[in-house]
């Protein structure tokens, strides 16, 4: 397996700031994106190993975490090692040695950071009790943890708004933890992408033998409402009266971010789009997508007697 040192990958001291790693990591991933270097190879390995980076040093909480780890060990980056000969197993499971997971990240995130690996936590928690040492655990300690076994990781779906994934939100959720229902407050991260992941710690399965509780993490899925989000543009439908579709006018639209004027073009037909250039959603470098205003006539519902005649004396020109 091979020890990955994120810093070095992302070209950042280990004092750097979030903010400084967060400019490291847009500025690479602009460089190696796959749309920048179409069947470049070398880039999207590259691409990769940025992104991975950037899911630890960029979460405050995994950082902690791995920083802890790298402060137990003087590990250099592409170091190859067994986690076994470092105490790093977990009862009867076993790792593999590949470049890459499943998730498209490599083993040793998995191992330490990804569902149902090993948490830093606990190895180092537990390591002050039952003698583990830099070496490996003791005959005893390794028995020890064997017999403890971290509660099963699950997974559910919780549905947002477009608003509330483009703006951050915090949300109340009940859910089944292992000490009953229970109701939570949920931070919705601004920006979080379609299908992102948020990790309630210790709310998944029970642990066995005094080992921790799993995790719950969950699927963030966008629902349609007066906002549809397709890629990474949102679309917006408004209505608008017959006459100002055929004259055109500004009509006050109110988007998820603020109240704008929207200037109608004279002839619009129905459904069709005016497009508001980087007002739409985050994308996973920073960038955004575009707003598109989509008009629909309407009639309003009571029409004055001067308009009715007004529509008469069209229908006669037609």
């Amino acid at each position: 397996m091979k020890y990955r040192d994120y810093y070095e990958i992302l070209g950042v001291k280990k004092e750097a700031t979030q903010d400084q790693i967060k400019k490291a990591y847009r500025k690479l991933a602009k460089k190696y994106h796959p749309d920048t270097n179409p069947g470049d190879k070398k880039a999207e390995e590259r691409f990769k190993e940025i992104n991975e980076a950037y899911e630890v040093l960029g979460s405050e909480e995994k950082r902690k975490k791995y920083d802890q780890l790298g402060n137990q060990f003087n590990f250099a980056n592409g170091f190859d090692f067994d986690p076994s000969q470092f105490g790093f197993n977990k009862g009867n499971m076993r790792y593999e040695f590949r470049t890459a997971g499943s998730g498209g990240f490599s083993d040793f995130f998995d191992m330490f950071f990804g569902d149902g690996g090993i948490d830093i936590d606990d190895l180092f928690t537990m390591g002050g009790r039952n003698g583990f040492t830099k070496r490996g655990f003791t005959a005893n300690s390794s028995a020890n943890y064997q017999n403890r076994i971290r509660g099963e990781d699950k997974e559910a779906e919780i549905k947002i708004s477009v608003v509330d994934g483009l703006l951050g939100a915090e949300r109340h959720i009940s859910i089944e933890s292992p000490k009953g229902r229970k109701t939570l407050s949920v931070k919705i991260p601004k920006g979080i992408q379609p299908g992102g992941k948020i990790r309630l710690t210790g709310q998944g399965g029970k642990g066995v033998n005094g080992g921790p509780d799993g995790d719950l993490m969950l699927i963030v899925r966008f629902k349609e409402d007066e906002y549809e989000l397709k890629g990474y543009d949102i679309i917006q439908k408004i209505e608008v009266t017959p006459w100002v579709a055929a004259l055109g006018g500004d009509v006050k639209v109110r988007t998820p971010e603020s109240k704008i004027i929207v200037k109608i073009p004279k002839g619009i037909r129905n459904g069709g789009s005016i497009r508001i250039p980087g007002k739409g959603y985050y994308n996973s470098i920073g960038g955004r997508g575009d707003l598109f205003i989509k008009v629909y006539i309407n009639n309003p519902e009571y029409l004055s007697h001067k308009q009715l005649e007004l529509y008469e004396k069209l229908k006669e020109l037609d």
